[in-house]
């Protein structure tokens, strides 16, 4: 992998700077969009399903700085500066900043595939009437913070018109990386009475989201595909990136 960046040894490297700045004023936007305008950001900046009437391809992006609180977003962005310097000073700014929007695209990709099943799943217990009633009204609802009383319906309006935000794929995407970089460092984590190695610790989380994401119960609105979609995709950069380099060297 690509050495120590040319900046040296940053607490607060410029990549993850700016992305600390712009998820904080995207998140006061929010909040002032809403209470000002009756605008919500998370409608049109969060990601949603391909067919949704909400959905544009610019949402990709830019849900991976939308976020859904203050807790939300502070534990997020407390964890990318964490562990996310550490990534940046190792790779340097360029390396990092396509690693964490990869991952981030790739934590939605597999998240929407697994809603696609689901979907599928949903709208083979309905009749085509029902279904065309949600694909042509159920946006509206969402909007509007309505939903159909029909738990069907109003369970497949959710899936196509629910927004997915936050950062949190492209976090678990920067959680992997220091797995694989930092194998052996050993971290402090509240609750843990014992410090762990990075490597299980990782290895645990991922195994934790699968579990959950497996047996998601109702309420659960944590997207756990997202963060394994994270995971995935920054490992199979990681390891494409390492065999190019690898090849170089022949």
């Amino acid at each position: 992998m690509q050495g120590m960046g040319s900046q040296g040894f940053s607490m607060l490297p410029p990549v993850v700077k700016n992305l600390l700045i712009i998820n904080g004023l995207l998140f006061l936007a929010t909040v002032t969009f809403n209470l000002s305008l009756d605008i919500d950001l998370t409608n049109i900046l969060g990601l949603h399903y391909f067919e949704s009437p909400l959905f544009e391809p610019y949402q990709l992006v830019t849900y991976m700085f939308m976020h859904g609180g203050l807790s939300h977003l502070f534990f997020n962005m407390f964890a990318v500066w964490m562990f996310g310097s550490q990534i940046e000073n190792a790779w340097g700014p360029k390396r990092f900043l396509i690693y964490y929007l990869i991952t981030g695209i790739g934590a939605s990709l597999l998240h929407y595939g697994i809603v696609y099943f689901e979907i599928m799943n949903l709208e083979s217990m309905m009749t085509p009437s029902a279904i065309e009633y949600v694909i042509k009204g159920g946006a509206d609802l969402i909007v509007s913070g309505r939903n159909y009383v029909d738990p069907n319906m109003g369970e497949l309006n959710a899936l196509y018109n629910t927004g997915l935000v936050g950062a949190s794929g492209s976090l678990f995407g920067v959680l992997l990386a220091f797995g694989m970089l930092f194998p052996n460092t050993s971290l402090y984590m509240m609750f843990i009475p014992v410090p762990i190695k990075a490597k299980y610790f990782v290895a645990g989380y991922g195994a934790l989201e699968l579990i959950n994401g497996i047996q998601q119960r109702p309420g659960d609105n944590v997207a756990h595909f997202a963060h394994l979609g994270g995971m995935l995709f920054g490992y199979l950069l990681i390891k494409y990136w390492q065999k190019n380099e690898k090849t170089k060297h022949l």
